[in-house]
């Protein structure tokens, strides 16, 4: 039998919504996780990802309780701003495959200029100073300093830049295709009525 009947379309969405539960948590924990060993200082960074998985959280539950309750207007609400979410994640995700090294070099001193607690965790954690050039007059946060012998940043980080972009658009394409079918699932099942309900009642 196929899977397209009410019972199977409800349980194919809770589990959905489950996944995406368990992803924003692990988003949120890893964030706190970095916060709390002293691998990231900047709160914007954490900031940012905790309000996404925050966002995820919420997206999540909303879902989940529209597919248990077969409630019309939260499903509606889900399935429009999950539509929203993979065209957002879609772009970035092909974006980040779509980058070459010079784009990658670039977007990577643009993001160097632009935050200062990032850049003293990028030197402490890989052990170098300065973007392109070690300059001994510069303040530096990482070990080498000390010996006043570090090597710039720039070629440490754009060696693996590239496997990082193709990792996280990768696994971004991956969830935007779930979301899609998300979407597919809430159209589904907004249109099929409760076998176990009144027929003459109103969904």
């Amino acid at each position: 039998m196929v899977c397209g009947g009410f019972a199977c379309s409800k349980n194919c969405l809770c589990a959905l919504n489950l996944l995406y539960t368990l992803v924003s948590l692990l988003l949120i924990g890893i964030a706190a996780w970095g916060i709390g060993f002293g691998l990231i200082s900047s709160f914007r960074v954490v900031g940012v990802a905790i309000a996404v998985g925050i966002f995820l959280f919420i997206i999540a539950l909303v879902g989940l309780i529209g597919a248990v309750k077969h409630h019309q207007v939260l499903l509606f609400f889900y399935m429009i701003i999950l539509l929203l979410v993979f065209i957002v994640q879609f772009s970035v995700s092909c974006a980040c495959l779509a980058l070459n090294k010079e784009q990658q070099s670039q977007l990577l001193e643009v993001g160097w200029n632009n935050t200062n607690s990032a850049r003293m965790d990028i030197e402490r954690n890989l052990n170098c100073c300065g973007f392109r050039v070690f300059d001994v007059n510069e303040t530096c946060s990482s070990d080498c300093f000390r010996s006043r012998q570090c090597q710039p940043c720039a070629p440490i980080i754009e060696e693996y830049s590239g496997m990082v972009l193709r990792f996280v658009g990768g696994i971004g394409l991956f969830f935007s295709f779930t979301e899609i079918l998300g979407v597919w699932l809430t159209y589904r099942y907004r249109n099929q009525k409760d076998p176990r309900a009144n027929p003459s009642a109103f969904l």
